[in-house]
């Protein structure tokens, strides 16, 4: 199983160059109130789709020769990765079906359906199944949301741009899914800055790479038991690709629990004015439960939360 390089996130980073946002780093000189700025934050969510998973869609699709493009494409996610994909898919001029599970909040069905894409909604643990099924009907080409050497490498381009721009960077905070983002954004910066700290985040209630790490190998949790987390981005669990990055990128791996995720969300957005979904703030918490030394980035992966949601975290 050969494994992202440098090489392959430097590639992408000229593939998707224009097509998605720079983001830059954001200091949060009200997070230690120490007088050194300590904490930078990476807003993925300021993307066009909300959520650092363009980059990895792009890469993917660019990626494709003209004929196999012109299928169009497939995709199974619970939200930021169906639009990320149906968004550059409508950049492109092709045909995107995307298969996501019923419980994914509106705002996220909503959102894909705005690029022109066609959604197929199915049971809770039957994405893939459906998925394949929708590729061997329209002959489309899948696009995973993390297993593939292509996404691991868009979602890569976040550590270079972090190394660009704070090179003394210590710690780096990523949250943990299905593994393609901090899969990626370890390789860069493992590459570029060996000594830095990539601090993997998940949540408690869905902390099933956190146990395949401390075992040694890949565990499986119910997706009824991973869908207890109000985190709803970070439900899936790591294929065997991203697992093996995962043990080689990752020097640790924080869980957070449930209370500790709805603080974040409410610090971001009253301190950073950053809207952020509970997927995208756990990063935040676990700096805010386990900080260390120097200086640290964390990642904002997403801002795709439902209004009703958001209001209610926000008066807790």
């Amino acid at each position: 199983m050969q494994q992202v390089t440098i090489d392959d996130v430097r590639a992408a980073a000229d593939r998707i160059r224009g097509s998605v946002l720079r983001t830059p780093l954001i200091p949060a000189p009200w997070a230690d109130g120490e007088g050194d700025q300590r904490l930078w934050i990476k807003p993925e969510s300021l993307q066009s789709i909300g959520a650092f998973k363009v980059r990895g869609a792009f890469n993917a699709i660019a990626s494709l020769d003209d004929a196999t493009r012109a299928r169009g494409v497939v995709a199974f996610s619970s939200g930021n990765h169906a639009q990320a994909v149906a968004y550059a898919a409508s950049r492109y001029g092709i045909t995107a079906h995307i298969v996501m599970p019923v419980e994914t909040p509106e705002i996220k069905v909503a959102a894909t359906r705005t690029w022109g894409a066609e959604v197929v909604l199915c049971a809770a643990g039957q994405r893939e199944a459906v998925a394949a099924q929708v590729v061997a009907d329209t002959g489309g080409v899948l696009i995973p949301p993390f297993d593939h050497p292509d996404v691991i490498a868009g979602q890569g381009t976040i550590g270079l741009e972090i190394v660009e721009d704070t090179p003394d960077v210590d710690t780096v905070m990523v949250p943990v899914s299905g593994g393609g983002l901090a899969s990626g954004i370890g390789t860069a910066l493992k590459a570029l800055r060996p000594e830095v700290r990539v601090i993997g985040v998940e949540p408690e209630l869905a902390a099933d790479t956190a146990e395949g790490l401390r075992v040694g190998h890949p565990v499986d949790w119910s997706i009824e038991d991973r869908n207890r987390t109000i985190a709803d981005g970070l439900r899936s669990q790591p294929s065997e690709l991203t697992f093996a990055h995962l043990r080689r990128v990752l020097d640790e791996l924080i869980t957070v629990s449930e209370n500790d995720i709805r603080a974040a969300v409410r610090e971001l957005a009253m301190r950073a004015h950053l809207i952020a979904e509970p997927s995208g703030a756990v990063a935040l918490a676990a700096y805010r439960v386990a900080a260390r030394p120097g200086k640290t980035v964390v990642i904002l992966s997403g801002g795709n939360v439902e209004p009703a949601l958001l209001s209610e975290i926000l008066a807790g």
